[in-house]
């Protein structure tokens, strides 16, 4: 089986690189592998890759050129050396003809459509990657005009991240008509795959561009941001609380890149330790921010001067005043050293909260402290005012209304406070006094986040205690809020940034059956949660040890009744599987599981669960089609090897045993693909055993025979043969053989050795011989004894002499060798007959 590859071209698409390099290097090929042209109607033709370091391009030959396509064949000789990346594709694992795409727009705007791809064979299993990339700025925006696949096709959204990783921004389970995909930089890809068949759906998206922009900046605490434009060239301009100084750029600029980006990183605000201010009008100063990091240096001493146009006086209102015991803040009316003392922590006495005033145009402010920290430090806005006004008001978290904008004796204010917060420690409404030097009848009042309260309006703020600045340690405290019987209570939690022992609270319902929703220590993002009743409560308590664990920033709750919506919506079905349902409706805390058919993977979560904002807490999965089989494992005692570390549908794996073992089983285990089903592999794993566990022992010599190749063991498999010595014969079988089993066996029993019926006659025939010449040497005998007796007795004087025969005759003797090897071992009966004559 061959491979063909092509790489599709149209009009207005840029041909992907056929750069020889983009593709790479082949690897541990053979010199001198052929690839044949086998598509190659007009000439038949093969040529080679001559050296390790040609790559793929160079050993792929374009074949023909018709109809905007490229063709390139493939011999599946080569499969084993090509990289898996070679072209976006890895085509050359499977057992069929496989035809890989790669199309790449540039136009701002156009069509994938796969109705435009040239028809294939049937069976060909096709996959292709359509990538759009616009100008670096710009973004691209797909709608999906039609989806039409079958079963166990893919289809697959695909972006880049500001890294270079792939993002799967939406699949074929998700895809509907009309839904729009954007993506994140100036590159976007459509991956589609054909059925394992080779079936081809069809599908159609548009896409055109769109401006990227870059993200919303981060506003600095105690401070602002305003972002003029979010485009590429758009500025971001900051700024810090009154009392602040920025560090770092006052303006970034977006920058045109893929993923447009802010010129630098966003710059934070800080109190610094001391300055000075000429022609002070009004303004704040703040006890000095601590320094981070484990090297950073402390500020102990920090001095300020502020000088007021002439004529002028300074007004200082402490707004915040929470000191170490060792710490000291000296307030001086003037520059110079005898200047008059206008508050001296360090003397004790009441703290005038409602501020002090200077004799003259100049105050010196001067803050001493072992260990500058979050919680302590100091709040004091001044303003200059002229003589015969009063200084203007000012109420931090509110706002105030006057009848004179000048602060003339007679002037009235009113003050009220922003959403949150309750009016303290001073009256709603004061007045300028006293002609002669003019003063307000009162203090100005303090505007404090509220520690808890019944809340009943449809919106509202819910803030940390003593918000802006750090709520205390020991505090408890509960807001109910109650909307309309049809409504429900959305809270968005702007900012939640609490110490590891502070603890906020939510919960659903009223005092009677509450139900937590959530209970939050230490840091989280924004986030949303809704109540599924006209209730809910929510608590906070902080730790009153809190000076050594330390304390958070606070936190920020917007609320607002919304209309009553008690489910999450329903999710869609899964191609290739189905879900079950834990409820009938999808109420909170519903879980939806999902399962996929036989032969497919399910990639994402199996179980989604309904949250308490009625969102689901994770995008759906979808079910993929399994191409591989598991990994079958290891067998003791043994080394394999693999075709493919994948394991897709094909792959063989070969189990050896090391030396003193034998395998049971087959050696060689292969995957193959099921339809419906999981691919699985040919047989079960094999078995390394020791080869004496599993021998057969000798079963020792018949009667009148004897072994061929005779030794003690035999491994399953190998024979023994018997053979019967001369004059028997074998009943039985000839050669056994050793069967594998548990124990080992014999195929057969140990066969005999009988006389053979042909040397029984033989053996009656030479006894009558015997009979026979055993008479006529008896008469013989008797021949020769009466001569002898005639010549001795009746002729004792004759001179006559004969010659006397001594016979020797030899008895039957039966010659029987044994050898060490039985190969050679003989028997037989033989005669011998010897004459010796004498004279």
């Amino acid at each position: 089986m061959s491979y063909l590859f092509v790489v599709n071209k149209s009009n207005h698409r840029k041909l992907p690189s056929l750069n020889p390099d983009d593709a790479g290097p082949i690897v541990r090929r053979p010199m001198g592998l052929p690839i044949t042209a086998g598509w190659d109607t007009a000439r038949d033709q093969t040529w080679v890759c001559n050296n390790a370091s040609s790559t793929v391009m160079q050993c792929l030959r374009p074949l023909r050129h018709s109809g905007g396509q490229i063709h390139y064949f493939l011999n599946k000789n080569l499969s084993p050396y090509l990289p898996y990346h070679a072209f976006d594709v890895c085509p050359l694992l499977f057992s069929l003809a496989v035809s890989g795409c790669m199309v790449n727009f540039s136009d701002p705007e156009g069509y994938i459509d796969s109705s435009d791809d040239p028809p294939l064979p049937d069976g060909t299993f096709l996959h292709c990657t359509y990538t759009v990339t616009v100008y670096t700025g710009y973004g691209v925006e797909l709608q999906v005009k039609s989806v039409n696949l079958s079963e166990g096709e893919q289809l697959s959204i695909r972006g880049v991240d500001e890294g270079g990783a792939l993002l799967v921004l939406a699949n074929h389970t998700l895809l509907v008509e009309g839904q729009v995909i954007r993506s994140p930089t100036n590159t976007i890809s459509v991956y589609y795959r054909s059925s394992p068949e080779g079936s081809i759906g069809m599908f159609q998206l548009h896409y055109q561009i769109f401006r990227l922009s870059c993200a919303l900046p981060r506003r600095p605490h105690f401070g602002e941001v305003s972002v003029l434009d979010l485009l590429p060239g758009g500025t971001a301009r900051f700024h810090c609380q009154m009392g602040y100084h920025l560090q770092g750029a006052v303006a970034l600029t977006c920058l045109n890149t893929s993923l447009p980006v802010w010129s630098s990183k966003e710059p934070s605000c800080r109190a610094l330790c001391g300055g000075s201010v000429k022609n002070a009008t009004v303004g704040r100063i703040l006890s000095p921010s601590p320094r981070l990091g484990p090297t950073a240096t402390h500020d102990r001493s920090c001095s300020w001067s502020l000088e007021a146009p002439t004529a002028q006086r300074l007004h200082l209102h402490l707004e915040r005043l929470a000191l170490e015991p060792t710490d000291r803040l000296v307030l001086w009316s003037g520059l110079d050293a005898g200047s008059v003392v206008l508050f001296d922590s360090g003397r004790g006495g009441p703290i005038p909260f409602e501020g002090v005033i200077s004799e003259g145009p100049a105050v010196r402010v001067q803050f001493i402290t072992d260990q500058p920290n979050h919680n302590t430090g100091f709040n004091i806005r001044y303003e200059a005012f002229e003589r015969g006004h009063c200084y203007e008001p000012y109420l931090q978290n509110g706002n105030f209304s006057t009848t004179d904008q000048v602060y003339g004796v007679g002037a009235v204010v009113q003050f009220s406070c922003d959403p949150g917060h309750s009016l303290e420690q001073g009256p709603p409404v004061i007045e300028c006094i006293n002609a002669r030097d003019p003063y307000w009848n009162d203090t100005e009042p303090l505007c404090k986040a509220l520690c808890g309260g019944e809340l009943a309006g449809p919106v509202g703020v819910i803030l940390s205690p003593n918000w802006p600045e750090w709520y205390g340690e020991g505090e408890d405290c509960s807001w109910r809020i109650h909307v309309e019987e049809d409504k429900r209570v959305l809270l968005n939690v702007q900012l939640l940034n609490l110490s590891d022992s502070d603890m906020l609270t939510i919960m659903d319902g009223d005092e009677v059956t509450p139900h937590i929703l959530g209970q939050y220590v230490g840091g989280a993002g924004p986030f949303k949660i809704q109540s599924t009743t006209p209730d809910l409560t929510v608590t906070f308590h902080s730790d009153p040890a809190g000076l050594v664990f330390g304390k958070g920033e606070g936190f920020i709750i917007n609320y607002m009744e919304v209309s009553r919506n008690d489910s999450c919506p329903d999710l869609p079905e899964i191609q290739n599987g189905w879900k079950t349902t834990s409820h009938t409706a999808l109420v909170r805390g519903a879980r939806i599981t999902y399962q996929c058919d036989p032969g497919y993977d399910l990639v994402g979560r199996e179980t989604l669960t309904c949250q308490l904002d009625l969102t689901w807490s994770t995008q759906p999965p979808f079910c993929e089609k399994i191409m591989y089989c598991s990994d079958p494992g290891h067998v003791e005692h043994s080394t394999r090897s693999l075709s493919d570390p994948k394991l897709l549908v094909g792959t063989t794996i070969q189990y050896s045993c090391y030396p003193g073992f034998i395998l049971q089983d087959g050696s060689t285990l292969t995957c193959y693909g099921r339809e419906p089903g999981t691919p699985v592999w040919t047989s079960k794993l094999p078995h390394c055993v020791s080869e004496e566990s599993v021998s057969c022992e000798n079963p020792g010599l018949p009667d009148n025979g004897y072994q061929v190749l005779s030794k003690r063991l035999y491994l399953p498999g190998e024979s023994l043969t018997f053979v019967c010595y001369q004059g028997y014969e074998l009943i039985g079988e000839v050669a056994i053989k050793c069967i594998l089993g548990n124990p080992s066996f014999w195929s057969g029993p140990l066969p005999l050795c009988r006389v053979a019926e042909a040397a029984a006659g033989s053996g009656l025939d030479g006894g009558n011989m015997a009979l026979a010449i055993f008479i006529l040497v008896l008469l013989l005998s008797v021949l020769l004894g009466g001569a002898y007796v005639y010549v001795t007795r009746c002729r004792y004087n004759s001179n006559l002499r004969l010659p006397l025969i001594h016979p020797h005759p030899y008895s039957q003797i039966t010659v029987e060798s044994e050898f060490d090897n039985p190969l050679y071992e003989t028997g037989g009966v033989r005669k011998y007959t010897h004459t010796h004559t004498q004279t």
